[in-house]
């Protein structure tokens, strides 16, 4: 199966802004780890850019979990970008 990278943006102050969203964030996320989707995900360590791999059929699939992701229904991650991944090592 073909694996993603996502590299996306925050917004400013998504440390604070994000409260309200990071508890179902998490849960949707630990359900794709657990159903082997979701290989990888976090911020750069400033907070302004988040980096994930997606395992996953498509790019439309990865592009549609990203969207009915909460940080992004609500304005936290402001843009994205999905690129298939040829990983060699």
């Amino acid at each position: 199966m073909p694996k993603y990278v996502l590299w996306g943006s925050y917004c400013d102050n998504a440390l604070e802004k994000r409260t309200p969203y990071r508890e179902a964030h998490l849960k949707g996320l630990k359900t794709q780890k657990d159903r082997g989707i979701l290989q990888a995900l976090g911020p750069t360590v400033d907070n302004t850019r988040v980096f994930g791999i997606y395992q996953a059929e498509d790019k439309a699939a990865v592009q549609q979990l990203i969207e009915a992701d909460p940080y992004w229904q609500n304005g936290i991650w402001t843009d994205y970008a999905v690129y298939e991944w040829n990983q060699v090592f």
